[in-house]
């Protein structure tokens, strides 16, 4: 059984990043983030993420993230199967987020990653536009 808190489509609001010393750093997808997330009752989900803003100041590369899956969600932590991705090397792989809910929204958590040449613990919160 689904856990019916995750279901339903989701638009970003905002993402931060801090660094192993709790040091905030530069929002991963820019001042303007965009995208939507789906997680429909069958365990089926699809995210695309990226940088909003029309045009990304000259030497940053854009960036660009989609995946799609099978999921799981045991209330908190979300595990995706991915099958098709913008990055070939997530195919196959899992996606796993923590997962909480405040102010209305969701907040997923990758795990630490290096992003932008600095680990860092980031976090993307989501404000549902639908249900599932």
């Amino acid at each position: 059984m689904i856990d019916q808190r995750i279901t339903g489509t989701w638009r970003l609001k905002s993402t931060k990043a801090v660094d192993d010393n709790g040091k905030p750093l530069p929002p991963p997808l820019g001042p303007n983030p965009n995208g939507v997330v789906c997680f429909q009752s069958d365990g089926r989900m699809y995210s695309v993420i990226c940088d909003g803003r029309i045009e990304v100041p000259k030497g940053e590369e854009r960036v660009f993230v989609s995946y799609i899956g099978n999921y799981t969600f045991d209330g908190d932590t979300l595990v995706t199967r991915v099958d098709a991705a913008s990055d070939v090397s997530r195919v196959g792989g899992d996606q796993v987020r923590k997962v909480r809910f405040e102010n209305g929204g969701m907040v997923l958590a990758p795990p630490l990653r290096l992003f932008a040449g600095i680990m860092q613990h980031q976090e993307l919160f989501w404000m549902r536009v639908a249900e599932g």
